[in-house]
């Protein structure tokens, strides 16, 4: 089988952030099938890419997957304008290159939003070269850019809306990442209930069980002159949504103490932030650009717990936090910042604790509690990791998600 996926940020080998399609689509390679993928030229923390002109180039990536990666408007983080540009510009793109430069005959396309645009792509390709169209939901948008603030426009509120329900209609196949969002699409969007499926991140055992046992622990945090503190980590965008202020204002709380903040990563907030660290003399946060799957895992086997935040809105009450299963295969325990489903997941594994959002008192005390009990931080931290084997190993859930892809193929060609 042939698959063609439409991924704006997929990750290119060795950049940071979110990897999931990196190691599904290996996977699945892995498993005898040919993946094509086509990707934007701008990466999703950081904002940049080439913006010369259009143009399109191909590589192979380390999983073996064909990757056309196509133009993308420079000013993704610029503001409103640039944003939606970024987005409807890589539509095009997409769209050409699906059309004219994916010559070999594919058996789906796969299209994972946000941002939600992208599915027009998709759902276009698929109507002209009649293949199934599978639309996977990482995020209920546009509910979330409309909590956010980041989407305000009445008119492109009306349009978000009517392309969703299209999108949702026109699917054969519709895959969500968390229970959640899968309820919120029956109760609330009218979706049928048969063509949802529910495969949710996950973590990546075989690098995560490779670094724990290959890291020196004791050698990385002297190192990075971590002896004796308390190293809390954050690994991933710095954005609206992400709310990081609230990680410095209990590094504030906490100055006294020897715990350390660690945020790796990009985003439009970044730059605040680090003024902000400034401005408040805090000597006890490091900010570290992003970093390579594997180098931020072993930050995070190095540290001491990890941290999962986000502003404090109803629709995130939906999610799983990507990070927190990074955070998990390491067997860090997470100190958790959001509600709903994400909380839900934790308590379940015993693996973390709770704190309310935007609250950085309650944080400062939650961290001074795992201080004051690192048996207990220990003890969570392998229940997580535990948890996570037999619930969201990554290989598991990709052959999973491969397997109902291979039925919807089955069913259309019956």
């Amino acid at each position: 089988m042939h698959i063609l996926l439409i991924h704006q940020f997929f990750l290119k080998d060795h950049e940071g952030g979110g990897a999931r399609w990196n190691e599904t689509t290996r996977i699945w390679i892995e498993c005898g099938h040919n993946v094509t993928v086509l990707a934007g030229n701008v990466h999703y923390m950081s904002g940049f890419g080439n913006g010369r002109h259009p143009r399109f180039s191909e590589y192979t990536s380390a999983g073996g997957a064909r990757v056309i990666s196509c133009y993308v408007a420079p000013g993704y983080h610029s503001g409103f304008v640039g944003r939606i540009w970024s987005y409807l510009s890589f539509v095009l793109c997409a769209l050409y290159a699906g059309l004219f430069l994916v010559k070999i005959k594919c058996d789906a396309v796969i299209v994972t939003s946000p941002p939600l645009f992208v599915g027009l792509a998709g759902w276009l390709i698929s109507v002209v070269k009649r293949i199934p169209f599978v639309f996977e939901v990482r995020d209920l948008w546009p509910e979330s850019a409309i909590e956010t603030g980041i989407l305000k426009n009445r008119l492109l509120i009306r349009l978000s809306f009517w392309l969703e329900a299209t999108l949702y209609r026109k699917a054969s196949l519709i895959n969500v990442l968390t229970p959640a969002f899968r309820d919120f699409l029956i109760s609330k969007k009218s979706v049928r209930n048969g063509k949802i499926v529910v495969i949710p991140n996950a973590a990546d055992f075989v690098l995560a069980d490779k670094i724990l046992a290959e890291v020196d622990r004791n050698a990385v945090r002297n190192r990075l002159g971590w002896e004796n503190r308390f190293v809390l980590i954050y690994a991933g965008a710095h954005g609206v949504a992400n709310s990081l202020t609230q990680i410095l204002q209990a590094a504030a709380l906490l100055s006294d103490t020897n715990a350390h903040f660690v945020l790796i990563g990009d985003g439009p907030e970044k730059r605040s932030l680090i003024a902000e660290a400034h401005a408040k003399g805090l000597n006890n946060i490091t900010f570290i650009d992003p970093l390579p799957k594997p180098e931020v895992l072993e930050y995070i086997c190095s540290a001491d717990a990890g941290m999962s935040v986000l502003k404090q809105a109803e629709i995130f009450k939906t999610i799983y936090s990507n990070k927190t299963f990074d955070y998990f295969s390491c067997q860090k325990p997470v100190l958790l910042a959001i509600g709903g489903a994400s909380r839900e997941l934790v308590e379940s594994a015993n693996a973390g604790i709770f704190v309310e959002p935007e609250n950085p008192q309650d944080l400062a005390e939650k961290i001074r509690y795992y201080m004051d009990n690192p048996s207990v931080a220990a003890t969570q931290g392998m229940n997580g990791y535990l948890f996570a084997k037999k619930h969201f190993d990554r290989e598991v859930l990709a052959k999973r998600y491969l397997t109902h892809i291979i039925q919807m193929v089955e069913g259309e060609c019956s």
